[in-house]
Formats: structure tokens, C-alpha cells, sequence
């Protein structure tokens, strides 16, 4: 019962009668094992874009089939789980239109509070600098604008990170590489971003200012870019799915590293 390969019906439909089925078979199919999860086998027929999966168990020896229509529904119900956590809502099944105004706050409650705590932590950097703030007050003025920079980028990283783990473009080994790329993508953005940062910081307060609020942004985006690429690859490391801690969880540590990084930056130039 060991699995030697796989013939495809239109190879046996199309070809002469006479031919020997071991001058059609492919010897070295891709199969998956029985322990397998379901999701990593339909990843795997999405790649190699066969009808049907042999799967085999410890001893190659075959034990059925895995086919696309199950894949199918297999992909649906994990990209739906994905998309429900990276929105911050926890997962669930049914029809949308049929789910009541409770079901649909029931499921979005818990991790809008947990957010909420999380949050606290900006409260808290913002208290710690409410000196600097007091000595130059127009320094609130950009505090929304850069956390919505910086939580913006970094929710891009780890959206994109995420995706790419989840068809086998990115593997935990690629750690390091994706800091690296994810941090130069950042200071990219960031110095894009610093450029009308410039102009808005001149135009409504002064030239001071502006200058704190351009180099900030080229620290935040390079950061956050570089922390929402990073948090995926250590969740699946720690097995946890990476979709939990991408984008809300990303934007609401950058919102208060990003504060921190701008009132330090501020001290720095504007000497206060």
C-alpha cells in the first residue's frame, strides 16, 4: 500500500491503449501526511495546483485522498479567521446579514477592551513627558498625525508579513532578513512622510517644529515597519497565530514607542 506515484486521468484518456501505466506515473507526487493540518495541505495544492492530494501515513503507505473541493472550504474558513483577527474581532461562523446587533458587539467586545488596557500605555508616555508638553504645547498638535503615521505603517508590515507566511513566502528562519527589509521599507516611508511633515510642522507652527516632527517620522515609520514584520515571525514562533498580533496589536505598541521616540526627539532639538 505504499504510495509510488500519481497518473493523471487525462494522461490515461489521451494516450494509446498499449501504454504502460509506468510510462505516465509521476514518481515523486506531492502528498501530505495524515498528521498534517488540514490548512497546510490546501496551502500545499494551491502551490502544486493538483485536483486531488495523496495522503499518506508515517510509512508513506497511502490512506486516502485530500480533494480540492475540501481544500477549497478549508482555505475559506482559515482566510475568514485570519481576517477577523487582524481586524481585532474574534473569529466566528454564520451568515452576516442573519447574525443580531449583540452577536456582532458579543464578538467584537473582548478585544476592543483588551485594546483599550493595551492603550493605557500611551496615556502613560504622554504623562511621563507632560513636562516637555507644558514648555512647548504645540507639540500636541502632531501627536495624532504621527501615531496615525506610524500605526498605519506598521499595520502594513505585519498585513503583509502575515500574508506571506501564510503562502509559504516567509519562513521563521527568515527573520533577520525581514527586519532588515522591513526597516529600510520603513525609513523609506518615513523619509517620504518627513518631506510634507516639513511643510505642515512650517505652515502651522515654525520651522523647529517641523524639524521635530520630520525626524520623527523617519524614526517611527523605520520602527513601526520594522516591529509589525517582526511580531508575526515571533508569534508562530511562540505558536501563536500570527494574524492575533498583527494589525491592532502592532498599532497600539507603536502608538506608545512612537510618542516616546517623538518627545525624546524633541528634547534633542528643542533643548527642553
Amino acid at each position: 500500500r505504499r504510495l509510488t506515484g500519481v497518473v493523471e486521468l487525462r494522461e490515461l484518456v489521451l494516450n494509446e491503449p498499449g501504454t504502460l501505466v509506468a510510462e505516465l506515473v509521476v514518481t515523486e507526487p506531492a502528498s501530505a501526511y495524515a498528521t498534517d493540518s488540514a490548512e497546510d495541505a490546501a496551502r500545499l495544492m494551491r502551490e502544486t495546483n493538483d485536483l486531488n492530494l495523496p495522503v499518506v501515513d508515517s510509512e508513506d503507505r497511502l490512506v486516502g485522498l485530500f480533494t480540492i473541493d475540501d481544500a477549497v472550504e478549508v482555505i475559506e474558513a482559515a482566510d475568514t479567521e485570519d481576517v477577523a483577527r487582524q481586524s481585532g474581532a474574534a473569529p466566528w461562523t454564520g451568515h452576516y446579514m442573519a447574525a443580531s446587533v449583540w452577536q456582532l458587539a458579543r464578538y467584537r467586545a473582548l478585544w476592543l477592551s483588551l485594546l483599550l488596557v493595551a492603550a493605557t500605555l500611551t496615556v502613560g508616555v504622554t504623562r511621563a513627558f507632560e513636562a516637555t508638553l507644558e514648555q512647548v504645547a504645540s507639540l500636541a498638535l502632531f501627536i495624532p498625525m504621527l501615531i496615525g503615521a506610524g500605526g498605519n505603517a506598521g499595520a502594513q508590515a505585519a498585513t503583509a508579513c502575515v500574508r506571506a507566511q501564510a503562502v509559504g513566502e516567509v519562513r521563521g528562519s527568515d527573520l533577520l532578513k525581514v527586519i532588515w527589509r522591513e526597516c529600510r521599507v520603513g525609513l523609506v516611508l518615513g523619509a517620504l512622510l518627513a518631506v510634507l511633515g516639513l511643510v505642515v510642522g512650517t505652515v502651522f507652527v515654525n520651522a523647529k517644529i517641523a524639524l521635530v516632527v520630520g525626524i520623527t517620522l523617519v524614526l517611527i515609520c523605520g520602527w513601526a515597519a520594522t516591529i509589525g514584520g517582526t511580531m508575526p515571525l515571533l508569534a508562530r514562533r511562540l505558536r501563536i497565530d500570527p494574524a492575533v498580533v498583527s494589525a491592532p496589536m502592532v498599532t497600539t505598541l507603536v502608538d506608545a514607542t512612537g510618542l516616546i521616540l517623538y518627545f525624546l526627539t524633541a528634547k534633542a532639538v528643542l533643548g527642553v
